[in-house]
């Protein structure tokens, strides 16, 4: 007697939104989660991470993991927490992001609790933690590494196979192999021409791709980025101030420092201005790309040499003692939103002072300090008090770690076997809906934008 099996798709993070990626793929044979991110940005999806999770974690059989970065793997303390007991699939480089990742923001979460009962702003008596050091300690035994190219058979019908996908290292997009079809989860998209990585990787054939679309509205300058930077740069030097790049720890923060060596070099930039990376999580992760040279495009003794010239601060009492600096420096400290991290130590110093300059680099999220600034806030809060802002507030846009418009075509374009159907995730509404109409006028595809919690059938196999 012929059976038939549904195969699902529901999304619980990264619906209409840009963070806190969750998706679930139900088939009979296994339920699977991919990704398990934070939500980020305005105080509605911050919520949600508080919230029991709308899916039961227990029910999921194994999940994957496309990416160290916090929207993306932020929740997997508390995943573990509420009950799921299986593997964690990721590349090697991630394995190793995503645990200092998740040691870094669980000892921020403890840090910002303290800090809130200390002096007393929050809401909550006492502020407590997301969730602790302890609990990212118990869900790091879950962690399983994948290797990229080879299939690996997940049950009788449903195998994977990881693409490397240019984000940073270790980023892959996932192809499942499911009842003869194929389903291919972006995660998130890198640039074609990055300063360290190779570019993004796919299968030529897929049945149904679920895509990002962060930036499915806008395209990035192409202004070279060295030139650019080096211009922001030695204005500022010229007035006297400094320049604070609010860093992603993994990706763009190794970026800008070889840039920064590059532009040194070549005598672009004087030579004597100093370079400070104050964040700990970046300096472990740099360390990390000397481990993978399979993973980055220059050479692994390059890659030291471009740290030759920075000075790195593990302890945070320093970082008053960089503050105090009189002369001008190029200071590069986490988070890359601003939404926490010893950025927003020099942002409380160095906003009120037109000398200097807030360089910005990636994407902000709505209802983050990074996206308020570049709307041009008069003022910015942090720990419960307002700042005013007088510096430059400047942004370069060809630094992002996420394709634009034109490279996201590109990549769905080289599906070239046959047509996909796409879903499109991980980009906020008006960015989601300009990208499904652009896929349908250029390449006359069909494009869904998926909705939180919406039960999708993807497909019905027979056997």
């Amino acid at each position: 007697m012929e059976q038939t099996h549904n195969i699902y798709l529901q999304s619980f993070g990264a619906a209409e939104t840009v963070t806190g990626s969750k998706h679930i793929l139900d088939t009979p044979e296994l339920k699977i989660l991919i990704d398990c991110g934070l939500f980020q940005g305005i105080k509605s999806l911050r919520e949600k991470n508080w919230e029991s999770p709308e899916f039961d974690p227990a029910a999921i059989d194994a999940m994957i993991l496309t990416h160290a970065h916090l929207d993306h793997c932020g929740y997997i303390p508390l995943l573990i927490k509420n009950g799921y007991k299986g593997q964690i699939f990721m590349s090697a480089p991630t394995k190793e992001l995503t645990e200092i990742i998740l040691r870094d923001s669980a000892k921020i979460q403890e840090e910002d609790a303290q800090r809130a009962n200390d002096m007393g702003y929050s809401k909550h008596a006492p502020a407590k933690p997301l969730y602790t050091t302890q609990d990212v300690e118990l869900a790091l035994p879950h962690f399983s590494v994948l290797e990229t190219a080879v299939t690996h058979q997940l049950s009788r019908n449903i195998s994977c196979e990881f693409y490397p996908a240019g984000h940073i290292p270790g980023a892959c997009s996932v192809q499942l192999l499911c009842y003869g079809k194929s389903i291919v989860f972006s995660g998130d998209i890198g640039r074609y021409h990055s300063e360290l990585l190779p570019a993004p990787k796919h299968p030529a054939a897929a049945d149904y791709v679920i895509m990002e679309s962060t930036y499915g509205d806008r395209l990035h300058d192409t202004t070279p980025i060295d030139d650019e930077l080096a211009a922001v740069i030695n204005e500022t030097l010229y007035h006297k101030g400094n320049v604070l790049l609010p860093c992603f720890a993994v990706g763009r923060a190794q970026d800008v420092i070889h840039i920064l060596y590059q532009l040194k070099k070549h005598k672009q930039i004087p030579s004597s201005v100093p370079v400070f990376l104050d964040s700990p999580m970046a300096a472990a992760a740099s360390k990390v790309l000397t481990h993978y040279p399979e993973w980055i495009t220059i050479p692994a003794k390059d890659c030291l040499q471009m740290f030759s010239g920075v000075t790195i601060n593990q302890d945070h009492q320093n970082t008053q003692k960089i503050i105090a600096q009189k002369e001008s420096k190029i200071i590069l400290a986490a988070s890359g939103m601003m939404t926490g991290g010893r950025v927003l130590e020099y942002l409380k110093h160095y906003l009120s002072d037109s000398r200097n300059t807030i360089l910005i680099m990636g994407f902000q999220a709505e209802g983050t300090r990074g996206r308020t600034l570049l709307n041009g806030a008069h003022e910015l809060k942090m720990h419960g008090r307002y700042f005013p802002v007088k510096a430059r507030i400047k942004e370069i846009g060809g630094l992002s770690a996420h394709a634009d418009q034109a490279e996201l075509l590109q990549w769905l374009k080289e599906f070239t076997i046959n047509k996909p159907k796409v879903f499109l995730v991980h980009g906020e509404p008006c960015a989601l809906d300009t990208f499904r109409v652009k896929i349908k006028d250029e390449l006359n595809l069909q494009a869904t934008i998926v909705k939180q919690g919406q039960r999708i059938l993807l497909f019905s196999s027979s056997s």
